[in-house]
């Protein structure tokens, strides 16, 4: 973070969001030096729709998953319900991208149908270059996922359902 705190910074990461907006982008990245040991990095994204992926068995999450338009209207019903509102939900304590494996090619930290226990790590949330562990509320069963892989998510978004 720069050591300004000027309302130029301010105007600047503005015309950022204006510009994401503008070109119809979903990120924007901006690094501005301003002298030695003094920069300004800025990360503006937009948020996307959150992708609803249910997974039949646990070796299924090793590839990202595409529904049939088959597959889709038979969960039209499912859809309609609120996934937040369940009370078994997981939702982002923060906004940024999650990760359901500590890296890339790795075994998720879950799977549906997985027990877990309280505190487990369930995935991961990428917020300003840090890894941030997302623990189990409560011990259970993981019903839904409801985010994919590198998915950007919001403050309060459901992740998942553990019931």
């Amino acid at each position: 973070m720069s050591k300004h705190s000027t309302d130029a910074d301010v105007a600047f990461i503005q015309a950022l969001a204006e510009l994401l907006n503008k070109n119809d982008l979903t990120e924007l990245s901006v690094k501005r030096e301003y002298g030695e040991d003094d920069s300004l990095e800025v990360r503006v994204v937009k948020q996307s729709n959150i992708v609803t992926t249910t997974v039949a068995a646990p070796a299924a999450m090793a590839a990202p998953m595409m529904a049939a338009p088959a597959a889709a209207a038979a969960a039209a019903p499912v859809a309609a319900e609120d996934p937040a509102q369940h009370p078994g939900a997981v939702t982002s304590p923060m906004v940024g991208t999650a990760y359901l494996a500590a890296e890339p090619g790795a075994t998720p930290f879950v799977t549906v149908g997985a027990t877990v226990t309280e505190g487990q790590t369930v995935l991961i949330i990428e917020a300003m270059k840090t890894m941030n562990h997302i623990p189990a509320p409560k011990a259970g069963t993981v019903k839904r996922i409801l985010v994919s892989d590198g998915t950007p998510v919001e403050y309060g978004a459901p992740l998942l359902i553990i019931e």
